[in-house]
């Protein structure tokens, strides 16, 4: 059975999710331009949109068809030439209607999972659950005739632990994408040992079709990605903490965020980026890679203790960012929560403070918008930290020491064995979160 007729019959679990939905885009666009080619012609493409909710499902539909829409309208040449034996559409608008028309066709919006049962690929971006997500494989399994393919979408749960415990036989991937699938250039594939290479090959031919950039993985928890964030988001969280010891809650957080976007020209600070996640997200994610360590900790008391307050962080359901450590209002950090009082600090009672106590950072320093895409960021990049390095202030401390520890985490990755080269860890770093500049440098 070749690619496209692999993707003849295929289903999203998780679908009206904010990963599933996004996947389930991709996928969608995906089948309609292989059911529009000639030699495809006549042929059922049938894609399942499961996920437990009706109603989220009906939100899900409007969203693919914007979505659909701003796609054909960016594409609308090639799919002239795709519809050029139609005679009834001449139009742009009229091709434009047709393929969100043949897009939406393709798509079964369903609560059943009984649907999967007639699928040939099954990609999963459920709830981070490992005995969830293998009770459902399994349940997949035991009732589908045609040996499917299962493409997970955790970033964190080891894919072996998956086959062995759901006896798939090597018919699974990691197949991690990163948020929001439809934008996010990143994918991270992750094969076990006895992975069914033919889907290797298939999972590759897609990403690449789906214009991504893939990067290799071991099978390892975590894998490249989580692997670098969670450790990063834990010395971050250590080094707050020591700074309590001078300042309050707020404060230390505070400057430790502002070290970490300013300082060291990332798109936002640590604790910023914890709260885009969920607090509940990294906390769990932690507990799933922790197991698997044997010479370290990844716990932090603090996510546990936000948790208990019933601070979590994450996203509302039209993507606006809830509060978090930090406290948001229409886009804009406006206070930080102060554990003693369990309640957000304004931020302008205390950043002027907080500011002198770190002090400037050189003056050659650049704000991330300016060298994200500045062709020639090696040299500002190198120019900067070698100010960096002379400055003695409290904020070139805290940069120049988190700078080496993000890179000690890199490295350790790939002496670890769970990332295949250096490149794959700046990739997904560069790519995955945006960074400027990969964490294993010379700076």
């Amino acid at each position: 059975m070749n690619y496209s007729e692999k993707l003849q019959n295929v289903t999203v679990l998780g679908a009206a999710g904010k990963m599933g939905s996004g996947i389930l885009l991709l996928t969608a666009i995906e089948m309609a331009d292989l059911s529009l080619l000639p030699e495809n012609k006549g042929k059922l493409f049938v894609l399942n949109a499961m996920d437990t909710s009706s109603e989220a499902l009906k939100g899900l539909m409007k969203y693919l068809k914007t979505q659909v829409l701003k796609a054909a309208e960016k594409k609308v040449i090639a799919l002239r030439k795709v519809y050029e034996d139609r005679a009834d559409l001449i139009d742009n608008s009229e091709i434009i209607d047709q393929y969100v028309e043949d897009v939406l066709f393709i798509v079964r919006p369903t609560t059943n999972l009984e649907a999967a049962y007639e699928s040939t690929v099954i990609f999963e971006a459920i709830k981070e659950d490992p005995e969830l997500k293998v009770k459902i494989f399994t349940q997949i399994n035991q009732n589908n005739k045609k040996s499917p393919w299962f493409c997970t979408n955790t970033s964190s749960i080891p894919i072996n632990v998956i086959d062995s415990k759901a006896n798939l036989g090597g018919r699974v991937l990691g197949v991690h994408f990163y948020n929001p699938p439809a934008i996010q250039k990143l994918v991270e594939i992750i094969k076990t040992e006895n992975a069914d290479m033919e889907l290797v090959e298939f999972a590759n031919m897609l990403a690449k079709n789906l214009k991504k950039i893939v990067v290799p993985s071991h099978d390892f928890a975590g894998f490249i990605g989580n692997g670098h964030f969670m450790r990063d988001a834990q010395y971050g969280i250590a080094q707050a903490e020591k700074l309590m010891a001078t300042a309050s809650f707020p404060e230390a957080v505070y400057m430790i965020n502002k070290v970490t976007q300013d300082y060291l020209i990332r798109p936002m600070g640590i604790f910023q980026l914890i709260d885009y996640v969920g607090i509940d997200v990294c906390q769990y994610i932690m507990s799933v890679m922790n197991p698997y360590l044997a010479d370290e900790n990844l716990h932090c008391d603090l996510l546990d203790k936000m948790l208990e307050i019933g601070v979590r962080g994450g996203q509302n359901s039209d993507g606006s960012q809830k509060d978090g450590f930090l406290k948001y209002e229409k886009g804009r950090v406006t206070g930080f929560y102060d554990l003693n009082k369990k309640a957000y600090v304004a931020v302008d009672e205390f950043q002027a403070n907080c500011d002198s106590k770190l002090g400037n950072p050189p003056a050659s320093v650049q704000p991330w918008k300016a060298v994200v895409g500045n062709k020639k960021k090696e040299e500002v990049f190198v120019a900067y930290f070698n100010d960096l390095k002379t400055f003695d202030s409290m904020g070139a401390e805290i940069a120049r020491n988190y700078a080496k520890r993000s890179k000690e985490i890199g490295l350790k990755l790939v002496s670890d064995k769970v990332a295949f080269s250096e490149n794959d860890v700046n990739t997904v770093l560069l790519t995955g979160f945006f960074h400027a500049y990969g964490p294993i440098n010379n700076y």
